[in-house]
């Protein structure tokens, strides 16, 4: 069974509390002038279930990267003549298409045609006049920089277009086309489509009701450490005014690969497909390139220029996090009391014996309830280190997100890797899990939360009904604490207790 089905049961409308919130009845209802030329969106947006929503699918931010453009910077967007309907997304960025893969359902899968022809974003849009200068917040979808695309389901985001935010999401280039290095090549081709896009936003985005002064760059799992490299690049300053980073990109971040590294597997990867220069690589199809070679994987490099071997960090509030059943814990981490000790003397050595004192395990039941502890416990430990050490002064926002997205295998998968973004874009009805009032109330709280951070640069604030959402205080005003969001919307201690804390921050610091 397809859990992806679109439709309008348990969709919940709310009043524009939001500041520039949507009434729910106007839309731009003109072609937009856009840099490229005119485009004409779709009124309702999927199959007409968002009343007041504009939504313009498919539109070019830069020329296809083909031929020579392959692994070159995007270059400005082809113009066009007339009116282009934006009615339909534009092809997926090269990347095996699959229907499903297990704990992610068809919901959070690309789909459709792949091609090197790629380079499209989409805009949902709640305005009915170009000059209301609603916040903007661009997403960068995950994937691990292999996979995925700004049209997947659960990246339909008019739930948060509804609380009065022009919202964007973005393909960008994968895998080889996106980060090959070889010879004169430096790679990081897929950091600069995502730079491109946002200064497509900064060019056009008022057309469509948007702020180009307050934009927010959301991103999760990949899109998220992609934004961490961002924030230190020196091209991507002025471009955006705050960001989100779910799961990805904010503690441990290690800033890409070393160049020279990266190049000497781009000449092994040239070797095993029989060429001999970039030209030669250039006229090879586009499926010979994405046939792997073993042991050879392209990703974020130190190219001293998109992204820099040290310097200075764009100073914007952040908002970053991660959920419960990821990063070593799981709702089934299957651990024996035994096994439990020896691990611990293996990774912790002389700390060991604190560790387990910390975290004791006399049965295999307490061993699996422990272990969970202490991943969750080093997770949001991790997080709170980040924000106090930054040389950055805007506020930090972190997060612990604990809910259980419904579903095949939920008790085995629990609040698994990239299960709040329904509810943080609020895109249950992308989906047909079994959704309940419960999850629909957590999807209406964090999607707020999240509206209010790309309007104000603070999570804090009202929901779209008019109530006060509970107080989310930033790391400065609460060291050593974490909010914790979904079941409950409560700040809690990042570790069990202050013994817990600092012996984590011993344990980071052997890492």
């Amino acid at each position: 069974m397809k859990l992806w089905r679109r439709n309008i049961v348990g969709i919940v409308v709310f009043a524009g509390a939001i500041p520039g919130g949507s009434d729910l009845t106007a839309a731009l209802t003109k072609p937009v002038r856009t840099e490229g030329g005119l485009v004409a969106g779709v009124e309702g947006g999927v199959a007409g279930r968002d009343p007041g929503i504009t939504v313009f699918r498919g539109i070019p931010f830069a020329a296809p990267p083909l031929g020579r453009l392959r692994w070159a910077a995007p270059q400005p967007p082809l113009k066009w003549t007339g009116v282009r309907a934006a009615d339909r997304f534009g092809a997926n960025c090269i990347q095996t298409i699959v229907d499903g893969k297990k704990p992610w359902t068809h919901e959070f899968m690309a789909h459709g045609d792949a091609s090197e022809d790629c380079l499209f974003l989409n805009v949902w849009t709640a305005a009915s006049d170009p000059n209301e200068k609603r916040p903007v917040l661009v997403f960068l979808h995950g994937g691990a920089n292999t996979e995925g695309s700004g049209s997947v389901a659960v990246y339909s985001v008019a739930g948060l277009a509804r609380k009065g935010v022009v919202m964007v999401t973005v393909n960008y280039r994968l895998g080889v086309f996106g980060f090959f290095t070889y010879k004169e090549l430096s790679g990081n081709y897929a950091l600069l489509d995502q730079i491109a896009a946002l200064k497509w936003v900064q060019t056009n985005i008022a057309a469509f009701g948007g702020d180009p002064a307050r934009v927010t760059v959301a991103g999760q799992s990949a899109g998220a450490s992609d934004i961490a490299l961002l924030l230190g690049s020196p091209l991507a300053r002025g471009l955006f005014e705050r960001a989100i980073m779910e799961s990805g990109g904010a503690p441990g971040t290690g800033g890409g690969r070393p160049l020279a590294a990266s190049q000497a597997d781009g000449a092994r990867f040239a070797e095993a497909k029989g060429a001999h220069s970039v030209e030669e690589l250039r006229a090879l199809p586009w499926k010979d390139l994405f046939a792997p070679v073993a042991g050879i994987r392209f990703g974020p490099v130190i190219d001293g220029t998109i992204v820099p071997a040290a310097g200075a960090m764009i100073d914007v509030p952040l908002l970053a996090g991660s959920n419960a059943d990821e990063n070593g814990a799981s709702p089934q981490p299957g651990i024996t009391a035994a096994k439990f000790r020896d691990q611990a003397r293996q990774r912790y050595g002389d700390l060991a014996g604190e560790f387990l004192a910390a975290y004791p395990a006399s049965t295999d039941d307490e061993a699996c309830a422990r272990s969970n502890e202490a991943a969750r416990d080093r997770q949001r430990v991790l997080y709170d280190e980040w924000a106090r050490t930054r040389t950055a002064k805007a506020p930090v926002f972190v997060y612990f997100y604990d809910h259980v997205l419904p579903g095949p295998d939920a008790g085995q998968y629990g609040s698994f890797h990239t299960s709040e973004v329904p509810y943080v874009l609020n895109s249950l009805a992308d989906s047909d899990r079994p959704f309940t009032a419960e999850d629909r109330r957590v999807a209406e709280t964090l999607s707020s939360y999240w509206a209010n951070f790309a309007a104000r640069g603070d999570p804090n604030g009202l929901t779209s009904g008019l109530d006060r959402l509970p107080h989310w205080p930033s790391t400065a005003e609460a060291p050593r604490m974490t909010m914790e969001i979904g079941d409950a919307n409560k700040a809690i201690p990042a570790a069990g207790n202050d013994a817990r804390f600092d012996l984590i921050r011993k344990l980071i610091a052997l890492h």
